[in-house]
């Protein structure tokens, strides 16, 4: 899985096989997220951080942005119906 790019950071980096398919593994992982899912993840770490809602769903529609596949834009309204329903 993923062989040629686990041989090029193999040869640019000093991973090891194992570590970078664990790597590669953790990005995919990353990016398979949904955009529900990361909304909520997000909310949860900014929350747990101390951050009150104004400043987590501005952040989060920041973050949205740079996503692998940036999500339309979504309102203020619809980053809270994602977390709360």
């Amino acid at each position: 899985m993923h062989d040629e790019l686990v041989d090029h950071l193999t040869r640019s980096t000093p991973l090891n096989r194992g570590e970078a398919l664990r790597v590669i593994q953790d990005v995919l992982a990353y990016f398979d997220e949904t955009t529900e899912e990361f909304v909520r993840r997000r909310h949860r770490e900014l929350q747990a951080q101390g951050l009150v809602n104004a400043a987590i769903f501005e952040r989060i529609g920041a973050d949205l942005k740079y996503r692998a596949v940036a999500p339309p834009e979504l309102t203020l309204r619809q980053l809270r119906r994602i977390v709360y329903g």
